[in-house]
C-alpha cells in the first residue's frame, strides 16, 4: 500500500500558470437580468464602470446595454446607459461608427429630455473619434438641427456644440435637414448658431458663443461675456492677419489689432473674473502692433470720447489758422461735429490705459494679472518693457504682498531689456525693509539680474543691502550671491568706488577690517566679483586684501572668482578643452559613446566589462566639465551601471556550478539585483524631461533584475508555493510592460522582454521550474537595447544650507521635551516637491525620522527652482554628552504615480488603489548629502 501511496504522489500533476479573460457582456447581462429594481440596475452598471473593458469586448457589451436600455422605463437608468455608451467609444482599439445607428435610432423613441441630451452628448464623443468620416458628420449635423428646437436648454446645447465640433463653413446646409422646417432657405452653420445668440436661456447663450465667436461682449449675464471673451481671442489666433473693417468708419485694421482693443476694453468690466480673464489673456496676444500695444500705457484721458490734445497741439493749431478764440461768440471753439457714444471705436476707448486701470483694479487677482500679461508682452517687446518699467516700479509698494511679490519676479523676468534709474532704483530697494523674507529674497534675485546706470546707483544698492545685512542677518548668504551678481554686472562702475569700498589711501596704512564682518565679507565680494573683468582693478588692494582674497577663495570659493593676481598664478581649475569646450562637442561624445557600447554584445565578458567600466567614467567626468549636459550625462552613467551590474551578475562561472558550492556568488548576485531595482527607481524619479522610451528602457532593465531575484529565489529556496506565486506575479508584469510600452515595443527587437513576449503563451502554461530555466536563457543571451536620448534630461537635487554643519555648539534642551532647528535648503529640478520632498533625521541610536513639511514651506524664486524653509521637531531621551545627528532631504516615490502610466483610464477613475496587475511600491532617493548637527538633550530638573 505504501508503494501504491508513493506511485499516486508522483502522478500527481504539476500545477500551471494560466491566464483567462472573462467574458465581460455575458456578465454584464446577467447582472442585469438580476436587477429588481432600477436602484439594483444603478448600481450594477456603476460597478461595471470601474472594470477596463477591451477593445474587442466592446460591440457585444453595446448590444447589451442597448437591449436594456429599450426594455427599461426608468429615465435614470437610460441616462446612465447613455453615459456608458459614450465612455464605451472613447476605448482604445475600438471603432465607434459601427454603433451610430443604433445610438441615432433610440433618438426617435426618446421622450426624457436629459437622456436625450447624454445620447447627443455620445453622438459628439463619436464624432469626435472618427472625425474623418464626412458622411457621419453630415448625418449628426442633421441630427443636431432636428433637435435644435427642443424646449429643454441642455438638449440646445449639445446640438450647439455639435455645430461647434462637427460643423462646415464652407457649405450651406440644405432645406430639410434645418430643424426639419419647409420653406426655409439654405443656412449655413453660422447662421444658424447666431439664431441662438439672443436665446432666452444664458446657459444656451453660453454654449453658442463657445461654437462660434461672438459680438456679445457686452451682455448681462457674466458667464456670456466670459465665453465671448475667450472667442473673441481664439479668432485672434486663428486669423491675426486678416483685415477687418472699423464699424462707422473708412478704416480696416488687423484682426489681432481689433480683438486686442476688445479685450482691453473687458479689463474694466463690471464682473472681476471677467477682468482677470481679460488681463491673462492680453499677455498672449503677443503679435499685435507696437502702437495698439502701447497705448495700453497711455495716461491721456477722453473728454467726450475723444483724446484731449496737448497744449502744444492746440497752440499749433492756433497759429497756422491765424487767430484765437476771442471769447466773444458763443462756442466758437465746441468740436465741430457730434460723436456718436455707441459707435465709437473699441480700439480708442478700450486699449487706451487698459494695464494703467488693470493695475489699479480693486480686486488684487486683476492686479495680478495685468502684472503678468504685461510681463509676457515685454519679453517679446523690449520698447515696450521700458515704458512698462515705472508701472511694475509702482507695484512695488502695493498693499497685498502677493501683489508686490509678484511684479518682483516679473521685472526680474525682463531685466535684460532695461536699466534702472537711480529714482527708479530707490523705491525698488525701499523694498528691502519688508519684513518678509520672501519678499526680500526675491528681491535679491532681482538686483542680481538688474542693469544700472552709475556708480551712484552701485553705492546706493551696496548701502541698502548692507543696512539689510545688518537688521537681518539671517539674509547673509542672498545679499552675498546679490552683490557677486552686482560686481561681474557693472566692473566700470566699482572702479572708480574700490578705494572708497576697501578704505585704502595711496599714501598710509589703514587698519585691517575684520574678517569676521559679514558686511566687510559683502564689499569683497562686490570688488573681487567685478575685478575678474577690470584686471586694473587689483592695483588698487592692498596687502591684507590679498590674505583675505586667498582665505575667501578657499571659504566661499562660490561667491568668490578666481583671479590673475600680480605675481601669482591664476587659481583656477584648468580649462576645459577639446571634449568638453563646448556643448555641441560634449553632445557629439556622449552620442558617441552609446553607439559604441552597443557593440558589447560582440565582445567577450572582460571587455564588455572594461567598454562598460571605461564609458560610465568618461560619462562621470563628462557632466562634471560640461554642467549644461549633466544631467544627460548621469542619467545615462548610472544606466550603464545598471547594465554592468547585470552583466556581472550573469557570468558563466557562476551559473555553471551546483548552488552549495556558491552561495557567497549567490550573495553577490542577489546584491546586484537589488541594487538594480534602486538604481532604476532612481532614473525613473530622480531626472525630468524623459519621454515614453526612456521610461520603457528603464521598466526593461527593471523587468530583468525582476527576473534575475526569480531565478535566484528558485536556487535557494524550496517549496512550490512561493515560487508559483513569484512566477505568476512576474508573468503579470511581463503582461503589464506591453500593455504600458506597445507603441515602444517595437525600438526592443531581440531583447529580453522582445523573447518573452515571443513566447509568452508557451509561458503561461508553463511550469515554475521550466519557467525559471527559460528566464535564465534569456537573461544570458539577449541582446543590449540601445538608449536613445531626448533633448535635455534633468537632474533633482537640494542642497541645505541651513544648518551649516560647522557649529561646535550644541544645540541644548531638556529631554522629552521639543526643539526647533532650521532648516533652509535649496531645490533645483524637483517636480511637485510640496508632496514628494521630506526631511530625513537620524539619531545616533539608529532612530530614524521623517518629516514632511507644510506646503507653504515651499518658495518658487525661479523656474525650475524650489526653496525650503522650515522648522524639524527634535526630540530624545537623556544623552551624557553631546552627539551628532544627520539631517538630509528625501525624495519619496510611488511606483503607482509612474510616469510610464500616464493618465487614469474613464474606466479606472472611480476605483481606488491600483490594478491588482500593478502592485504599488512606495520608497525614498536620498536628494542632498547629510548635515551634522550637534545636540545635547538635558536631563530634566526635578
Amino acid at each position: 500500500s505504501s508503494y501504491k501511496y508513493k506511485f499516486r504522489l508522483e502522478k500527481v500533476p504539476a500545477k500551471k500558470l494560466r491566464l483567462t479573460k472573462p467574458s465581460k457582456s455575458a456578465a454584464l447581462h446577467v447582472d442585469l437580468c438580476k436587477a429588481s429594481s432600477p436602484t439594483d440596475a444603478l448600481q450594477y452598471l456603476l460597478q461595471f464602470a470601474r472594470k477596463p473593458v477591451e477593445a474587442d469586448s466592446v460591440e457585444g457589451v453595446v448590444r447589451i446595454l442597448l437591449e436594456h436600455y429599450y426594455k427599461e422605463t426608468d429615465s435614470s437608468v437610460r441616462l446612465k446607459i447613455a453615459s456608458l455608451l459614450g465612455l464605451l467609444s472613447k476605448t482604445q482599439g475600438f471603432t465607434p461608427d459601427c454603433i451610430v445607428d443604433d445610438v441615432i435610432n433610440t433618438l426617435n423613441s426618446e421622450r426624457s429630455h436629459q437622456v436625450l441630451a447624454q445620447l447627443l452628448d455620445t453622438l459628439l464623443v463619436i464624432g469626435t473619434q472618427v472625425p474623418e468620416s464626412l458622411n457621419m458628420r453630415h448625418r449628426l449635423i442633421d441630427v443636431a438641427c432636428k433637435h435644435l428646437t427642443d424646449t429643454y436648454f441642455g438638449v440646445r446645447n449639445k446640438c450647439l456644440q455639435l455645430f461647434g465640433c462637427l460643423g462646415s463653413v464652407d457649405k450651406p446646409l440644405p432645406r430639410e435637414s434645418e430643424g426639419g422646417g419647409t420653406g426655409m432657405a439654405a443656412k449655413d452653420v453660422q447662421s444658424i448658431i447666431s439664431d441662438y445668440f439672443g436665446d432666452q436661456d444664458p446657459r444656451v447663450r453660453t454654449a453658442a458663443i463657445k461654437a462660434m465667436a461672438c459680438k456679445l461682449l457686452s451682455d448681462d449675464y457674466e458667464q456670456v461675456r466670459s465665453a465671448a471673451v475667450q472667442m473673441v481671442w481664439v479668432l485672434s489666433q486663428l486669423y491675426p492677419e486678416s483685415i477687418v473693417p472699423i464699424p462707422s468708419s473708412n478704416e480696416k485694421i488687423r484682426l489681432v489689432d481689433d480683438s486686442f482693443g476688445k479685450i482691453c476694453h473687458m479689463v474694466s468690466d463690471g464682473s472681476w473674473v471677467v477682468r482677470v480673464q481679460a488681463a491673462k489673456l492680453l499677455g498672449s496676444m503677443q503679435q499685435v502692433s507696437p502702437h495698439f500695444l502701447e497705448q495700453t500705457l497711455d495716461k491721456k484721458l477722453m473728454s467726450d470720447l475723444r483724446r484731449k490734445r496737448t497744449a502744444h497741439e492746440r497752440a499749433k493749431e492756433l497759429y497756422s489758422s491765424g487767430e484765437f478764440s476771442s471769447g466773444r461768440k458763443w462756442a466758437d471753439d465746441a468740436p465741430k461735429e457730434k460723436v456718436d457714444t455707441t459707435a465709437v471705436n473699441l480700439i480708442d476707448s478700450g486699449a487706451c490705459g487698459a494695464f494703467v486701470h488693470g493695475l489699479e483694479d480693486e480686486m488684487y487677482e486683476v492686479r495680478i494679472a495685468a502684472v503678468e500679461a504685461l510681463c509676457a508682452l515685454a519679453q517679446s517687446s523690449p520698447s515696450f518693457a521700458e515704458k512698462c518699467l515705472d508701472f511694475l516700479v509702482d507695484m512695488f509698494n502695493d498693499e497685498i504682498e502677493e501683489v508686490r511679490l509678484q511684479s518682483i519676479h516679473v521685472l526680474r523676468q525682463i531685466s535684460t531689456h532695461i536699466t534702472l534709474r537711480e529714482d527708479q532704483l530707490d523705491t525698488v530697494l525701499a523694498v528691502l525693509e519688508d519684513s518678509s523674507r520672501d519678499i526680500r529674497e526675491a528681491l535679491h534675485e532681482l538686483l542680481c539680474y538688474t542693469n544700472v546706470s552709475t556708480k551712484e546707483c552701485i553705492q546706493l544698492a551696496l548701502l541698502e543691502l548692507l543696512k539689510n545685512l545688518t537688521k537681518y542677518p539671517t539674509d547673509r548668504n542672498s545679499v552675498w550671491k546679490c552683490l557677486k551678481f552686482l560686481g561681474s554686472r557693472h566692473p566700470t562702475l566699482v572702479l572708480p568706488i574700490v578705494p572708497e569700498l576697501l578704505s585704502t589711501h595711496p599714501y598710509f596704512d589703514t587698519p585691517e577690517p575684520d574678517m569676521d564682518d559679514p558686511a566687510y565679507i559683502a564689499v569683497l565680494v562686490l570688488v573681487f566679483n567685478a575685478a575678474k573683468s577690470c584686471p586694473t582693478m587689483t592695483a588698487l588692494f592692498s596687502d591684507h586684501t590679498f590674505r583675505h582674497y586667498a582665505y575667501l577663495r578657499d571659504s566661499l570659493s562660490h561667491l568668490v572668482p578666481p583671479l590673475r593676481l600680480p605675481g601669482r598664478k591664476l587659481t583656477s581649475a584648468p580649462e576645459a578643452s577639446g571634449l568638453a569646450s563646448s556643448v555641441e562637442s560634449a553632445q557629439n561624445f556622449l552620442k558617441e559613446s552609446l553607439t559604441r557600447v552597443c557593440s558589447v554584445q560582440q565582445l567577450d565578458a572582460p571587455g564588455a566589462q572594461s567598454l562598460l567600466e571605461f564609458t560610465i567614467r568618461d560619462l562621470q567626468r563628462l557632466g562634471e566639465l560640461q554642467t549644461e549636459l549633466a544631467g544627460t550625462a548621469d542619467f545615462c552613467a548610472t544606466y550603464l551601471h545598471c547594465q554592468l551590474l547585470l552583466m556581472k551578475a550573469l557570468q558563466d562561472k557562476l551559473w555553471s556550478v551546483a548552488v552549495p558550492l556558491y552561495l557567497k556568488q549567490n550573495a553577490m548576485v542577489s546584491g546586484a539585483a537589488a541594487q538594480v531595482l534602486e538604481e532604476t527607481y532612481k532614473l525613473e524619479f530622480l531626472y525630468s524631461g524623459l519621454e515614453s522610451r526612456q521610461i520603457a528602457s528603464i521598466h526593461h532593465v527593471r523587468l530583468q533584475a525582476k527576473a534575475l531575484q526569480l531565478v535566484l529565489l528558485a536556487r535557494t529556496r524550496r517549496g512550490v508555493e512561493p515560487l508559483l506565486s513569484a512566477c505568476e506575479k512576474f508573468l503579470h508584469e511581463v503582461d503589464a510592460f506591453q500593455r504600458l510600452f506597445v507603441t515602444e515595443l517595437p525600438h526592443f527587437q531581440d531583447s529580453f522582454v522582445d523573447k518573452l513576449l515571443d513566447i509568452m503563451p508557451r509561458l503561461a502554461g508553463s511550469k515554475p521550474a521550466d519557467l525559471v530555466k527559460i528566464l535564465q536563457t534569456t537573461l544570458r543571451h539577449s541582446c543590449f537595447p540601445q538608449l536613445k536620448l531626448p533633448e535635455q534630461i534633468r537632474r533633482a537635487t537640494a542642497a541645505i544650507i541651513e544648518p551649516t554643519g560647522e557649529s561646535d555648539n550644541p544645540l541644548r534642551f531638556t529631554s522629552g521635551l521639543v526643539v526647533a532647528l532650521d532648516v533652509d535648503a535649496t531645490l533645483e529640478h524637483v517636480q511637485d516637491p510640496q508632496t514628494t520632498v521630506k526631511v530625513q533625521v537620524l539619531y545616533p541610536d539608529g532612530q530614524s525620522h521623517v518629516i514632511q513639511p507644510k506646503p507653504a514651506d515651499f518658495r518658487k524664486p525661479g523656474p525650475g527652482r524650489h526653496r525650503l524653509i522650515t522648522q524639524v521637531y527634535l526630540s530624545h531621551s537623556a544623552w551624557t554628552e553631546p552627539c551628532q545627528i544627520d539631517v538630509k532631504l528625501l525624495l519619496a516615490y510611488s511606483s503607482s504615480t509612474s510616469r510610464s502610466l500616464g493618465p487614469r483610464s474613464a474606466w479606472n477613475e472611480s476605483t481606488e488603489g491600483p490594478t491588482p496587475l500593478e502592485s504599488t511600491i512606495e520608497g525614498t532617493i536620498p536628494l542632498s548629502k547629510p548635515v551634522k548637527v550637534f545636540i545635547m538633550p538635558k536631563p530634566a530638573r526635578r
